[in-house]
């Protein structure tokens, strides 16, 4: 497999992902935030499918996944949308910190690679539109478990061991 087989195959199933995502939830904020990543994933798809094919491959537009996420992010916090019911898709919140984390190291890496100039700015910018999307799913899954993260008094001695807490995942 190749790297624009094996690409495609990473961007599709991040999209598959992201679209049973926002079909689980029941917030209409966190549903946009997740078809949006879904179709920033299948914009990234087209653009190797167009490589592969030996099209010109479109340069990457910045992607406005991030804005649109502070917005709604700003909103759920005004509205004091209820956590709760989210709470079930935790695990899934964590799945996607991997994968998009897993999708900035192969960019990087495969722009190591490269040496076509071009192609590898291309990947740099695919991998930096991971890095952002990782922050994204990272701030969701931040938000949505804030109620299970607290400290007691007794434990306030232990701030920097809080601070990484529940993470497993970094870039």
């Amino acid at each position: 497999m190749n790297v624009f087989d094996f690409a495609m195959q990473m961007e599709t199933d991040a999209e598959t992902f992201y679209r049973k995502l926002a079909g689980k939830s029941p917030v209409a904020g966190i549903k946009k935030i997740f078809t949006d990543l879904a179709d920033d994933e299948n914009r990234h798809y087209q653009i190797f499918r167009n490589l592969k094919n030996a099209l010109k491959g479109e340069v990457p537009q910045e992607s406005s996944v991030l804005d649109d996420a502070k917005n709604i992010f700003s909103d759920l916090l005004e509205k004091k949308a209820d956590v709760g019911v989210m709470q079930d898709n935790l695990e899934g919140y964590r799945y996607a910190m991997k994968l998009e984390a897993d999708g900035v190291r192969f960019y990087e890496d495969a722009a190591r690679r490269e040496e076509d100039a071009e192609l590898k700015e291309l990947l740099l910018r695919l991998a930096e539109e991971e890095r952002r999307h990782f922050n994204i799913v990272e701030n969701v899954y931040r938000y949505v478990n804030a109620p299970n993260e607290y400290l007691a008094w007794a434990e306030f001695s232990n701030l920097d061991e809080f601070h990484a807490f529940g993470r497993d995942v970094d870039l």
